[in-house]
């Protein structure tokens, strides 16, 4: 009988945690009787270390993607893997202290770094949590993977990727095609007209969902660029999102003025709006990120990717283009003739639609909870 669960992440990306909340919300709301934790496990080890290390992950992906994306391609094997492999068994040490100190029955990650701790202290006897893995891209790395024989179970995204595992020595009873967990808000229904009027939004007309805020990744031109050509499309309305990104948002109202769109693009700073908008949205314009991809797809959109950090994010824009559910704008791409024929084409966009619903695994969050809790 599972009591308690600890809920593991790290902080180099926004996904890992909004996979991790997830499960723990759905955890406390659904299993009363049942304890959870969530916690930064490399911020646990040493907060010192993990302000130096998010830091230099976000630094490099934002100045220097692509040293980035040969980092992330490096550390599958050769040195880089043995030194990360390394560093996460001398970490393990420290993570023994809260193992030994919660006694939980069952670990959940959605870190490569956490599986690779948990498993480490598990060869060594230190420990017999069960584990679970939870990847949170469209694509596998093997640093996901290290240490394969002490985790309990791997949930995946798609059937491709428990393929890749299964390939790799990974056993496929321990494999789960779930998806990657979802917050509860893109479940329910909404009032559409409410939601249009309420970001003073044309009913009837098609409405673009543009996430240009991001400071990560190729591009902040580019991103610019793209959103002149959709603001230049008279037959559509966007909601744009500058995030954290304040020149971001002035380059955007600076152009949306100079057009005199103001009445059909609206530019917002921060939303915790996200599933009600894409409830009303034709089209969602981000760069692919696990977490944003599946909110995307939960909710039947046709996805426009920009700017993917080399690495997990190209990798995910492949999969989705290759799924027909995503056009992948790139460097020498003629922006304006790319949008012109996708908006000219409504079978197309509907064509995108029904297989994003295809793809789509909604109940994500509650499927692999119910796997490990009711098992």
């Amino acid at each position: 009988m599972i009591k308690k669960v600890i809920v593991l992440y790290a902080s180099y990306g926004g996904g890992h945690l909004s996979a991790a909340r997830s499960i723990n919300e759905y955890i406390e709301n659904n299993y009363p009787n049942i304890n959870t934790e969530l916690i930064d496990c490399v911020k646990y080890i040493n907060k010192t270390l993990e302000l130096v290390t998010t830091k230099a992950y976000t630094e490099m992906a934002k100045k220097a993607p692509n040293t980035w994306g040969h980092i992330y391609k490096g550390s599958e094997k050769g040195p880089l893997a043995q030194i990360s492999t390394t560093s996460n068994k001398v970490m393990a040490l420290k993570l023994e202290k809260l193992l030994l100190e919660k006694n939980p029955d069952l670990v959940i990650s959605t870190h490569p770094f956490a599986s690779q701790m948990c498993s480490y202290l598990k060869r060594k006897g230190k420990t017999n949590v069960k584990l679970a893995t939870i990847l949170t891209d469209f694509a596998i790395h093997n640093q996901w993977i290290v240490g394969h024989e002490y985790t309990d179970y791997f949930f995946v995204s798609h059937l491709g990727m428990k393929e890749d595992l299964i390939s790799a020595g990974v056993s496929s009873e321990k494999i789960y095609t779930t998806g990657i967990p979802l917050s509860n808000k893109f479940l329910l229904e909404y009032n559409k007209s409410e939601i249009l009027e309420s970001f003073g939004l044309t009913p009837g007309k098609k409405t673009v969902l543009f996430f240009g805020g991001g400071e990560l990744g190729l591009g902040k031109t580019r991103t610019l660029n793209i959103f002149k050509s959709f603001v230049r499309n008279d037959n559509i309305q966007i909601v744009a999102i500058s995030g954290k990104n304040q020149k971001m948002k002035e380059h955007f109202q600076s152009f949306v003025e100079e057009m005199g769109k103001e009445n059909s693009v609206k530019i917002l700073e921060y939303t915790d709006k996200v599933a009600q908008l894409m409830s009303i949205s034709d089209l969602v314009v981000t760069k692919p990120g696990g977490l944003t991809t599946t909110e995307s797809l939960a909710s039947g959109l046709p996805i426009v990717v920009i700017n993917p950090i080399p690495g997990q994010e190209e990798e995910n824009a492949k999969f989705l283009e290759d799924n027909k559910v995503a056009i992948w704008i790139k460097k020498k791409d003629d922006v304006e003739k790319i949008l012109n024929d996708l908006f000219s084409n409504p079978d197309k966009i509907q064509e995108m639609k029904v297989h994003a619903r295809l793809m789509a695994k909604k109940n994500s969050t509650r499927d692999i909870c119910e796997i490990l809790l009711n098992s």
